[in-house]
C-alpha cells in the first residue's frame, strides 16, 4: 500500500495541482456580474445615492462627550426635532452630528440649530458654548467629484496606454472592462444598501483600482510568458493556456487579495464597530467592497474576457482546430506539469548547446548534398 496521501483543496492549490476551468465557466461569471450591475443601476435610478453632507450641503455640530454613545446621542438630537441625522464618533470621545436643513426656512433652521445644540450639550453634560456649529455648502462636494472624475479619466488613459505597450491592446481592453466592472459593482452596492458616500469613499474607490489592476497584470504577465512557451507546443488552445496561466497564479492572487482585505476588515470590525471610530467606516467599507470586487474581476472577468477576444483571431482558431485533431492532448495540464515540461525543454536545450560546444553532432542530422 502507498503511504502517499492525496492532498486536499488547499494542498492542491499550493502544490500547483489545480485545473480549474475558469474560461469554460465564463458565462456563469459574466452572468453573476451582469445581475449585480443591473441591480445596482436600477437601485441608482430609483433610490439614488445616500450623499453625505459634503456633497449635498447641510449643518454639522460637534461636541466632546466622553460618557455617552452613538445611540444615546442620536436619540437626543432626534427628540430635539432633527430628522434623519447622521451621528459619527470622531476619535474616542468627540461626536459629530450632521443633517440637511436646506429645505427649512432661515428662521426654522436657526430655531432647530439652537434645539440641537442644547440637546447635545445636555447629553454631553456640558454647556452649549462647547458645541461647535458649521455649515457646508454642496459646492465643495461638487468640486471633489469633478476632481475625482478628472483623476479617474487620466488613470484610465494611463493604464490603457501602459498595458497596450507593455502587453497588447486586447489585454488593455480586458483590464479596462474589469476596472469599470469594479466601479459599477461598488457604486451599485452603495446604492442598494444605502451606504453614505463621503469624500473618503471617493478616495477609497480610486485606491481600489490599483489593487484590481495589480492582480490582473500578474495574470496577464503569465499569459504572455505561456504564449511564447507551452502554447507553441500545439497541445493547448489559447483558452486552455489562459486556464493554465490562471491556475499558475491562483495561489498568488488569493494570497494578495487576503493580505489586502484582512487589514481593511479589521479596520471595519475593530475600529468602526468595536472601538466606535465611525470615521473609519466610510473609507474601510469602500475599500472592502472594492477589493472583493477587484479580486473577483481579476480572476473571473479579465482573463476569460481576454480568452474570448483572442479566440476570435484566425491564428488561434487554426490552433484550436489543429489541437482538436490530435489524438491525445494535455487539456487539463496543471501548473506543476507545465513547470516540469518547461524544465524538460530547458534540459534538452542545454544538452543541445553542450553538444554544439563540444563539437559532437548527431551523424543522422547530416544529410548528403544532392548534386
Amino acid at each position: 500500500m502507498s503511504d502517499v496521501q492525496t492532498p486536499g483543496r488547499f494542498g492542491r492549490l499550493y502544490r500547483g495541482l489545480t485545473t480549474v476551468d475558469f474560461v469554460g465557466r465564463s458565462k456563469t461569471w459574466f452572468t453573476i456580474s451582469i445581475v449585480v450591475i443591473i441591480a445596482g443601476l436600477v437601485s441608482l435610478g430609483v433610490r439614488g445615492f445616500n450623499l453625505g453632507i459634503d456633497f449635498k450641503g447641510g449643518s454639522s455640530w460637534e461636541v466632546l462627550a466622553p460618557h455617552t454613545s452613538i445611540a444615546q446621542m442620536t436619540s437626543a438630537v432626534q427628540k430635539a426635532g432633527l430628522n434623519n441625522p447622521t451621528v459619527e464618533k470622531l476619535g474616542s470621545d468627540t461626536f459629530q452630528v450632521t443633517a440637511d436643513l436646506n429645505a427649512l426656512s432661515s428662521s426654522a433652521q436657526s430655531q432647530l440649530t439652537t434645539q440641537v445644540i442644547n440637546a447635545m450639550a445636555q447629553q454631553a453634560h456640558t454647556t452649549p458654548s462647547q458645541v461647535s456649529t458649521s455649515n457646508v455648502g454642496p459646492t465643495w462636494g461638487g468640486q471633489i467629484t469633478h476632481r475625482a472624475l478628472e483623476a479617474l479619466i487620466v488613470f484610465f488613459i494611463a493604464v490603457v496606454a501602459y498595458i497596450s505597450l507593455r502587453f497588447e491592446p486586447k489585454m488593455a481592453l480586458a483590464a479596462f472592462i474589469a476596472m469599470v466592472h469594479d466601479l459599477l459593482v461598488t457604486i451599485g452596492v452603495y446604492s442598494i444598501f444605502g451606504f453614505q458616500i463621503t469624500p473618503d469613499t471617493v478616495i477609497a474607490i480610486l485606491t481600489i483600482l490599483g489593487y484590481s489592476l495589480y492582480d490582473t497584470v500578474v495574470v496577464f504577465d503569465r499569459v504572455r510568458d505561456n504564449t511564447h512557451g507551452v502554447l507553441k507546443g500545439g497541445d493547448l488552445t489559447y483558452s486552455e493556456m489562459v486556464n493554465l496561466s490562471m491556475n499558475q497564479t491562483l495561489a498568488r492572487s488569493i494570497n494578495t487579495s487576503l493580505v489586502a482585505i484582512m487589514p481593511v476588515l479589521a479596520v471595519l470590525v475593530v475600529g468602526a464597530y468595536i472601538l466606535g471610530a465611525t470615521t473609519l467606516q466610510n473609507y474601510g467599507l469602500a475599500l472592502f467592497v472594492g477589493l472583493v470586487s477587484g479580486a473577483y474581476s481579476s480572476i473571473f472577468i479579465a482573463s476569460p474576457l481576454l480568452a474570448w477576444m483572442k479566440e476570435r483571431e484566425p491564428r488561434y482558431q487554426d490552433l484550436r482546430q489543429r489541437a482538436n485533431q490530435r489524438a491525445e492532448r494535455r487539456v487539463t495540464m496543471t501548473p506543476a506539469a507545465a513547470a516540469a515540461m518547461a524544465e524538460g525543454e530547458s534540459s534538452i536545450n542545454a544538452q543541445g548547446s553542450s553538444l554544439k560546444r563540444t563539437g559532437t553532432i548527431n551523424p543522422r542530422a547530416r544529410k548528403p548534398k544532392r548534386r
